[in-house]
């Protein structure tokens, strides 16, 4: 053929090679040069175009990687046919990502004071574990976790919760979202399970995604109505005991003892979500269902997302060891989706008493913001009720209004407010008045004051009772 008459340029940023491999890529795709056509020898091109025979080889060598040319012994390189790609008339359009609305104030319920984390600690701890002789940590570890995570786990759970657990029985995994899952998995496709109604929706959600069948349970002062259980045809169920959400409500110990027995008699499980049982204001904690199962019929499931920081997206579970037997069949191939320089900075975290330290602290910094809240609303009483204060990191509005929730939301966020309903949270039952949630981890202390205030203005209600006058 004709030698190639393709223009380098010296100056360039772009190497040699490469140019001119773009310009032969590009003629075989335009069919400037057609299948069969014969390619310049490399001397000869290189002597043509004024480049080493070192830049012309570097260039056909790239072409004939990615199939462009073939190399025929003593014959030379031949341009090779090249399938015609179909191109659709029209483009397709991806839609941006909603951005992120920001609030005066934000009361959503499940976010945490991340002011208060102790930065200087856990940089200490990192530090320690990024370090050359910890390079085997670069290497894949345990499917369940590193088994010094576990250990830790297990005799904090031990302690604060009452759960007997060898390590051995924990799997550490990137929170709820990764492992429920996991368990799901483990289960039969024709388990149907009893969900708590009002709930959290990501569990709905996960459950819907996996094709699981469930039944709503309905919620009341005790917790969950266990006798819903025998009445619907359910095979396993999941709750949130000591502190359910989004009611705040305890399950009865009458209660526990009588879900504990359905799951002995019917041979089935109980997935018990553990998700803020550090954060308890009154009285002592709350026992962990697991502490009271002896059959092993109780899954613990938790993470350090509330006690810690949600980004860091490691949470665990305690398996029965009739489960852990089928995890470990089942995910024997896998690899633990939490990297290890991040399990073994929290290993040193809690190992030191560092965590300890932070729960300790973070108690009674959300106990004083609690107060805060309960004292800022007493003057709106009995217009404005509380419930749930016992524990966690939100508690409930019950409010005496002729609107909805729903309206009461929308006029908190023409107000700059962000703030969720109990009907939010529901699937089949009904609030009998409004209920709102309100979050107070997150806001600073001396801004929940001013943040109570506008919420009932924009709500159009006054200070009552002995501190005012009401106005609805």
């Amino acid at each position: 053929m004709d030698m190639l008459t393709f223009s380098l340029e010296p100056e360039s940023s772009t190497p040699l090679y490469e140019q001119l491999y773009l310009h032969i890529r590009q003629a075989i795709v335009d069919d400037t040069l057609m299948t069969g056509t014969k390619l310049p020898s490399k001397r000869k091109l290189g002597q043509f175009l004024d480049v080493s025979q070192t830049t012309v080889e570097l260039a056909y060598a790239q072409l004939l990687a990615e199939g462009y040319i073939e190399s025929l012994p003593r014959k030379g390189f031949y341009v090779l046919p090249q399938e015609e790609l179909y191109v659709r008339r029209g483009t397709s359009t991806i839609e941006p990502l909603p951005t992120k609305k920001t609030y005066t104030f934000d009361l959503y319920p499940s976010q945490i004071d991340t002011t208060a984390f102790p930065f200087e600690r856990w940089r200490r701890h990192l530090k320690q574990v990024v370090a050359e002789e910890n390079h085997e940590l670069l290497a894949l570890g345990s499917v369940q976790g590193d088994l010094v995570l576990r250990q830790e786990i297990a005799t904090y759970l031990y302690h604060s919760r009452g759960v007997h657990c060898s390590p051995e029985q924990i799997i550490v995994g990137s929170g709820t979202e990764q492992l429920l899952p996991q368990l799901l998995d483990l289960l039969t496709d024709a388990t149907t399970f009893g969900i708590e109604d009002p709930g959290y929706p990501l569990t709905r959600q996960l459950f819907e995604h996996q094709n699981r069948s469930y039944v709503p349970l309905p919620v009341d002062d005790s917790g969950v109505l266990v006798d819903r259980l025998e009445a619907e045809a359910i095979d396993a169920v999941y709750v949130t005991p000591a502190h359910q959400f989004p009611t705040g409500t305890i399950l009865s110990v009458s209660r526990r003892q009588r879900l504990l027995n359905w799951a002995s008699e019917r041979q089935t499980y109980i997935i018990e979500d553990d998700y803020d049982s550090e954060f308890r204001y009154s009285g002592k904690p709350i026992p962990s269902l697991q502490s009271m199962d002896q059959n092993e019929r109780v899954v613990y499931l938790s993470t350090f997302s509330k006690s810690l920081m949600p980004s860091l997206r490691i949470g665990y579970m305690v398996l029965p060891p009739p489960l852990l037997n089928r995890y470990r069949e089942r995910y024997r191939h896998f690899t633990c989706s939490v990297p290890r320089f991040e399990q073994h900075t929290l290993t040193e975290f809690m190992a030191s008493g560092d965590f300890e330290k932070h729960l300790n602290r973070m108690r009674k910094t959300y106990r004083r913001k609690l107060e805060t809240v309960i004292t800022a609303f007493k003057p709106y009483e009995p217009l404005v009720t509380i419930t749930g204060a016992s524990a966690g990191l939100h508690i409930v509005l019950s409010v005496d209004t002729a609107q909805t929730s729903e309206q009461l939301k929308q006029l908190a966020e023409q107000s700059g407010i962000r703030i969720k309903a109990m009907a939010d949270y529901r699937i089949n039952s009904r609030d009998t008045r409004p209920q709102l949630l309100f979050g107070f981890a997150a806001l600073p202390e001396a801004t929940l004051q001013t943040a109570i205030d506008q919420l009932m203005a924009c709500w159009n209600i006054g200070k009552g009772g002995p501190y005012g006058k009401t106005s609805r």
